[in-house]
């Protein structure tokens, strides 16, 4: 059974910030390609972070130079660092695993940035 656990969300004030964490099980993690999605109350889930089976990274414009991906394949784990937080990070930030035309989601963890 294949499960992504996201954790670490929850309040924070603005310039705050969290680290998220997806734990995978299930699969062969060291070979899939993982990213962070959010979805924010009313709008559509978007890309925010991807990273390789060989560690490349990408950031969607919003959060780059605040924000870093990282995993660890010993631990079948993968991070988002998230720094500098402002209230429009407000989401929900779910984890992904893709493998060619396989795609696992996680549930999700609320991310709320507010004073």
């Amino acid at each position: 059974q294949v499960q992504l656990v996201e954790s670490g969300g929850g309040l924070v004030q603005p310039g705050g910030s969290l680290r998220l964490s997806c734990a995978a099980s299930g699969i062969s993690f060291r070979l899939y390609a993982m990213g962070w999605y959010r979805q924010a109350p009313g709008k559509q889930r978007v890309l925010v972070a991807t990273i390789s089976s060989d560690g490349s990274t990408n950031y969607t414009d919003p959060v780059k130079g605040r924000f870093t991906i990282s995993r660890d394949n010993a631990k079948n784990t993968v991070y988002l660092q998230m720094n500098s937080l402002k209230p429009e990070d407000t989401a929900v930030y779910s984890c992904n695993a893709k493998l060619f035309t396989i795609n696992w989601w996680g549930k999700g963890t609320l991310v709320t940035v507010s004073s």
